[in-house]
């Protein structure tokens, strides 16, 4: 861990303890999910401190374990070329960039959809609309992570990678562009619970993030 630079080596902290806390709070009748958890912002249980607490919550322990290790692989490496500070403001700003998209495929949703009816039909009870739209809930640093991979990317396009089951290593740059074909692909297929569309808006708000730096530093100490 003393290898790990800090603002990383905090966030894999920062998201164990939430997810611990997660575990141990509803012996207490807390629900973290419910306070912390990303809410549709015309949900009862909606509040903007929201875009930044759910960044620390997750849905299981696969949904942390994947999210931290892939923070640990690529974050190091991003933390050391952008350094501390220029890290986390581009860590929370792919993340509350990802939660906002969210909400934009969520009102669509709500739009085209749910607007239509007074209740919804889960496969096991009928429950009101109202109630409903509490359970559209988003956890996860995913936005996050997501952005970190399209900044490895960008920032290493050529650096070769060895993602299994592929025999053979990937340039980065092929290897996100893949990502980005696959969430997408997903997001339009739909109905598989993940928020596949905030994954993509971690990497949009990541690249607008880069570009604007690009721009300003590019005759300045920061030229990525």
């Amino acid at each position: 861990m003393n290898q790990i630079p800090p603002i990383t080596k905090n966030l894999l902290i920062i998201n164990v303890l939430f997810f611990l806390a997660s575990i141990v709070t509803p012996k207490y009748g807390v629900d973290l999910t419910t306070l912390l958890g990303l809410h549709y912002f015309m949900a009862s249980d909606f509040h903007i401190y929201q875009f930044v607490t759910y960044m620390f919550m997750h849905g299981g322990f696969a949904h942390l374990f994947f999210n931290m290790f892939a923070l640990w692989m690529f974050g190091c490496t991003l933390e050391r070329v952008f350094g501390p500070k220029r890290y986390l403001i581009y860590y929370m700003v792919c993340g509350l960039g990802a939660g906002l998209i969210q909400e934009v495929v969520q009102y669509i949703e709500y739009l085209t959809v749910l607007s239509n009816f007074d209740s919804v039909n889960t496969g096991i009870s009928i429950i009101p609309m109202s109630e409903y739209l509490n359970l559209m809930t988003t956890v996860g640093a995913s936005g996050a992570v997501y952005g970190i991979l399209l900044a490895f990317g960008l920032l290493f396009p050529n650096q070769p990678m060895f993602i299994f089951p592929l025999p053979f290593p990937i340039k980065a740059k092929w290897f996100v562009i893949g990502y980005v074909v696959i969430e997408l692909l997903l997001g339009l297929q739909g109905s598989d619970g993940v928020a596949h569309f905030a994954h993509l808006g971690g990497m949009l708000f990541g690249f607008l993030l880069i570009t604007y730096w690009r721009k300003k530093y590019r005759n300045g100490q920061y030229n990525y």
